[in-house]
């Protein structure tokens, strides 16, 4: 094992050891330089120095009194965990690029948007919420079935809906040998030879809602995620972005945020009495132009 000294600094081996301590490719990936994909690459390039020691394995952790370079430059603090709502539109690969060139979510995004993953995907012709953070730790936490958070849709189907086969969806189903988990499926309304259904489930397959709801005979015509855990779809224009308040992302996380977690900072209370005035009047939110362009997080 790694030898630590008092002040939580490696020397040598491993790395630094502790509950603050993290895998160098995730430290350098929440400094926003690049994915930890990407920082194992530079690590075994030697291109990463640690405490003066060029590394050249990712088996490696870091406390936060570690002194971390990359050619030479210092590596930036670590960015706060950051989460965002994205009304995804029809058509497009929840991927950073697409071989066949298709359309992906990340060209709905504005050009200032700073490197983000999102958590889980959404079909090409899916619509609705998709969740997208800054933090690889958190989004693999929030993806598990584990986590016990419902994906909420609305879907439109043609066909002869049955109650009684939507229920008994609520008891798990296989289908060419793959098993799905309990659904919740209820008939919201019908309009002639179509209808709105509300689906409710925990896994997330592939395909899993077309491929169910084909199972009972329906042709899904459109698929639209309205929630995901706790986070609304709300009214967030088609294509459009939000970022959760520092203090809603604590509140609905709590204990799912990683350990290396680092949140802003609360903001300070009005003093008694005080009412706003020209110079101390809330500033109106940001309202983020949606960039119609190519780009790679």
């Amino acid at each position: 094992m790694a030898e630590v000294n008092n002040d939580g600094v490696s020397r040598d081996g491993e790395g630094s050891q502790g509950a603050q301590s993290e895998r160098i490719a995730r430290r350098i990936a929440r400094a926003g330089v690049c994915s930890r994909r990407d920082a194992e690459k530079l690590i075994t390039a030697g291109r990463v120095v640690v405490n003066g020691i060029v590394l050249t394995s990712p088996a490696f952790n870091v406390g936060p009194k570690d002194i971390i370079a990359i050619d030479g430059t210092s590596l930036p603090a670590a960015e706060r965990v950051r989460l965002w709502r994205h009304h995804k539109k029809k058509q497009r690969i929840t991927a950073t690029r697409d071989p066949q060139g298709r359309l992906t979510v990340f060209d709905d995004l504005p050009r200032e948007m700073p490197r983000a993953i999102t958590i889980g995907r959404l079909d090409f012709n899916t619509e609705g919420l998709l969740l997208l953070t800054n933090d690889g730790a958190l989004a693999r936490t929030l993806e598990l079935p584990a986590t016990g958070w419902v994906r909420r849709y609305r879907v439109r189907v043609h066909g002869r809906v049955d109650v009684a086969a939507l229920a008994s969806l609520s008891k798990g189903k296989t289908l060419d040998g793959v098993r799905y988990g309990p659904v919740e499926a209820q008939l919201e309304r019908k309009t002639g030879a179509n209808a709105w259904l509300r689906i409710g489930l925990t896994e997330g397959k592939n395909r899993e809602v077309r491929k169910l709801l084909n199972h009972l005979g329906l042709d899904v015509t459109r698929l639209i995620r309205v929630s995901f855990g706790p986070f609304q779809l709300g009214k967030l224009a088609l294509g459009g972005l939000e970022e959760v308040s520092g203090k809603s992302l604590f509140e609905q996380l709590g204990g799912l945020l990683p350990r290396s977690a680092t949140l802003p900072p609360p903001k300070a209370a009005s003093a008694p009495g005080r009412k706003p005035g020209p110079n101390n009047a809330g500033k109106p939110k940001l309202k983020l132009r949606h960039a119609h362009h190519r780009r790679t997080p």
